[in-house]
C-alpha cells in the first residue's frame, strides 16, 4: 500500500483563489480592500525571502501589500510606534513582525503589542486565551493549514485519534486546540515524553511538528493513518548538496500510511495560503461583513 499525497500546493492554490474571489467582492460591492503590513527587522536572508513572497501573493489575491523594513539596531522603542501607527491605520487589518528578532528585541513585547484584531499570525496572547476557550479568534498560519488538510481530506474528523508531537507556541499546542475543537481526542507528545512509538501508533492523525529531520520513521505509524510533516529540515546529502526534508522519513511512512504531506510541497504553501485567509478574515470582522466561508477554524 503506498499512501495518498496531500498536494499541499494544489490545495493552497484553491485557498488563494477563494480569498481572491471574496477580496473581488468586498472591493465592489463595499469599496473596501484588505490591507496587510509586513514589519521585517534586519537582513535575515530567510525571512527576505519569506517576506518577498508573502508581498507578492498578497498583490496576487487583490490585497494591499505594505512592507516596512527597519536596520537590524532598530530600537524596541521605534519598532513599537511603528505598530501603533499600523494599529491605528483602518486600511491595514492584519499585521505581521517577521520572527525571529534581532536580539535585542523583546519578542513577547512586540507581538502583545500588535491590536489582537490585526493579529494575523494569531501569536497574542488574547488570541491564545480566545482559541484555548473556543472563542472566534485569529489561529496561527501553520495549524491552521493543517486543519484545512485534514478537513479536506477526512470530512468529519469527529472521535478520530490524533497525536500531536510537538509542543510549541507557534504549531503544536495551537494544533491541539484546533483538533480539541474539532472533536478529535487528542495527546501532545514531545521528547520527554515515555514510549513515544506507542503512543504515536494509537493515533488515526498523526501531526509531526518537533523540527528533527525524518524522526519519525514508518514503524511508528498505524496502518492507514493521516500524517502531516510540519517539519522542514535542511540536510546535508552525500554528494555535499543540501535537500529539505520534514520530520516525518517519507520514504518508510508512505508505505504504511493512508495519507501523507510531502516536504515540500506540503505545509509549507497553506501557511502563506492561510496568512491571506486571515487578513481576510480580520477585514471581513473589522467592517462587520460575512465571514468567508470554509477559510476559518
Amino acid at each position: 500500500m503506498s499512501a495518498k499525497i496531500i498536494d499541499g500546493k494544489a490545495f493552497a492554490a484553491t485557498v488563494r483563489e477563494k480569498v481572491k474571489s471574496h477580496v473581488t467582492r468586498i472591493k465592489e460591492e463595499d469599496g473596501i480592500t484588505p490591507g496587510l503590513a509586513v514589519v521585517l527587522v534586519g537582513e535575515d536572508p530567510a525571512s527576505q525571502v519569506y517576506v518577498r513572497s508573502k508581498g507578492k501573493q498578497t498583490v496576487e489575491v487583490g490585497m494591499k501589500s505594505v512592507e516596512h523594513k527597519l536596520d537590524a539596531e532598530t530600537s524596541e522603542a521605534d519598532l513599537l510606534a511603528l505598530i501603533d501607527q499600523l494599529n491605528n491605520d483602518a486600511s491595514i487589518h492584519g499585521i505581521l513582525v517577521q520572527l525571529p528578532l534581532p536580539k535585542h528585541l523583546n519578542e513577547d513585547l512586540v507581538i502583545n503589542s500588535i491590536d489582537p484584531a490585526k493579529d494575523v499570525d494569531g501569536f497574542h496572547i488574547s488570541n491564545v486565551g480566545l482559541l484555548g476557550t473556543g472563542q472566534r479568534s485569529m489561529v496561527p498560519c501553520t495549524p491552521l493549514g493543517c486543519l484545512m488538510m485534514l478537513r479536506d481530506y477526512h470530512g468529519s474528523l469527529s472521535g478520530l485519534n490524533a497525536v500531536v508531537i510537538g509542543r510549541s507556541n507557534i504549531v503544536g499546542k495551537p494544533m491541539a486546540q484546533l483538533l480539541l475543537g474539532d472533536s478529535c481526542t487528542v495527546t501532545i507528545a514531545h521528547s520527554r515524553t515515555k514510549d513515544l512509538p506507542e503512543v504515536v501508533r494509537r493515533a488515526d492523525i498523526v501531526v509531526a511538528a518537533v523540527g528533527r529531520p525524518e524522526m519519525v520513521p514508518g514503524d511508528w505509524i498505524r496502518e492507514g493513518a493521516t500524517v502531516i510533516d510540519v517539519g522542514i529540515n535542511r540536510i546535508e546529502k552525500e554528494d555535499g548538496k543540501t535537500k529539505l526534508v520534514g520530520d516525518v522519513d517519507f520514504e518508510s511512512v508512505s508505505k504504511v500510511a493512508g495519507a501523507i504531506t510531502p516536504v515540500p510541497g506540503g505545509v509549507g504553501p497553506m501557511t502563506i495560503a492561510c496568512l491571506l485567509a486571515n487578513t481576510l478574515t480580520a477585514c471581513c470582522r473589522a467592517n462587520g461583513l460575512m465571514e468567508p466561508e470554509g477559510l476559518t477554524a
